[in-house]
């Protein structure tokens, strides 16, 4: 996936000028997030707009805000959704989270994230990329994540992010500290039997048992092949499926 495009059935992404590619983890998280009751979505770092892409198309009236601190990755989400069958719904604005939740938006019923996640590994030189995959206080931290939702969310809202387990448990943490709690899980595999890769998580304000469920991406016979699950989940999106 890391071409200057990707192709998806309804739907072109053009990534040239963007750090992060289209991704499987991003991919999952578009087709996973529960988009029951949607009205407005909220996409931070928005990257290429894949996320807020796969939203559109899901759901058939939401109305989506997509924010993105990196201003050549947020001309190319722009100029994704424009060329999109939904591009009425979608507004992408060049800001930090910082800055955009001084314009005091409209409370959302949905946010999703795909947050930069590495805390202590070894950065890129790539600044863009630096920025896009490491969580720390000058791109996007846990904490302002977890504030801006517990601000800026209607009272039954929902913030589903993808992180890897250690840091999932971290962001969970941060999330309570402000009122949020996991109430769904889906643990992410690439094999059956093999350690967890991501978890996406769904946050609410009310804390509840989690209801936890599983995704296997390769068969077990054959690593090279999608599960039934996995091509059942993208079937609407990939062209191989």
């Amino acid at each position: 996936m890391s071409n200057d495009y990707f192709q998806f059935q309804q739907f072109r992404i053009e990534q040239a000028a963007c750090a992060m590619k289209v991704s499987t983890d991003a991919c999952l998280l578009g087709a996973a997030a529960d988009l029951t009751h949607a009205i407005r979505l909220l996409d931070i770092g928005t990257g290429t707009g894949l996320l807020t892409l796969m939203a559109a198309q899901r759901h058939p009236t939401v109305e989506i805000e997509a924010v993105e601190i990196d201003a050549a990755a947020a001309i190319q989400a722009t100029a994704n959704a424009a060329a999109s069958p939904w591009a009425g719904r979608i507004r992408v604005r060049a800001l930090s989270l910082a800055a955009y939740a001084t314009t005091h938006p409209a409370l959302f019923s949905h946010i999703i994230c795909n947050p930069p996640f590495f805390r202590q590994s070894l950065r890129s030189p790539d600044t863009a990329r630096s920025t896009a995959r490491h969580e720390d206080a000058a791109s996007l931290s846990f904490e302002a994540l977890a504030a801006f939702a517990a601000e800026f969310l209607l009272p039954s809202g929902l913030l589903t992010v993808l992180l890897p387990p250690p840091e999932m448990w971290a962001f969970e943490q941060v999330a309570a500290a402000v009122g949020l709690h996991p109430a769904t899980r889906l643990v992410v595999r690439h094999r059956p039997g093999s350690k967890p890769l991501r978890h996406i998580t769904g946050f609410r304000r009310a804390a509840a048992t989690v209801r936890e469920t599983e995704l296997i991406i390769r068969t077990e016979e054959n690593d090279a092949e999608y599960s039934a699950a996995f091509r059942a989940l993208l079937a609407g999106f990939y062209l191989a499926l």
